[in-house]
């Protein structure tokens, strides 16, 4: 194959209340690059992805997305900091643990989705 793909976009449910998770995903640094009415995408870096405002929860529950970041430590200072568990429902935190393959942050979001963010390579 002579063409190369140059990106990986994922559609990800918002949950229940499409707001709340753009705000949700704006504390976690995702800038809102556009929206036009129930999707919008969102930039953090390097990162992008397509928020859907659809609400399932067992599509939602069995998704999980990785996030590089340069300083893995940093960012889970600023995030520890927003308190994110008290300020969003269903919202659950894991501080930077250790894995075989690095070192990584889990962060539920308000929809249930995992998300991954660990120490770029």
């Amino acid at each position: 194959m002579k063409t190369r793909a140059t990106a990986l976009i994922p559609f990800v449910p918002s949950g229940p209340d499409f707001d709340v998770a753009i705000a949700f995903f704006s504390d976690l640094g995702f800038e809102t690059a556009w929206q036009n009415g129930d999707i919008a995408g969102l930039r953090f870096g390097g990162a992008y992805f397509m928020l859907q405002n659809i609400h399932i929860p067992v599509w939602q529950e069995n998704q999980m997305h990785v996030v590089e970041v340069d300083d893995l430590d940093a960012y889970w200072a600023e995030i520890d900091a927003l308190g994110l568990p008290a300020k969003y429902a269903g919202v659950r935190t894991k501080p930077p643990t250790d894995y075989p393959w690095g070192r990584e942050v889990h962060i539920i979001d308000p929809a249930g989705v995992c998300w991954h963010f660990r120490k770029a390579r």
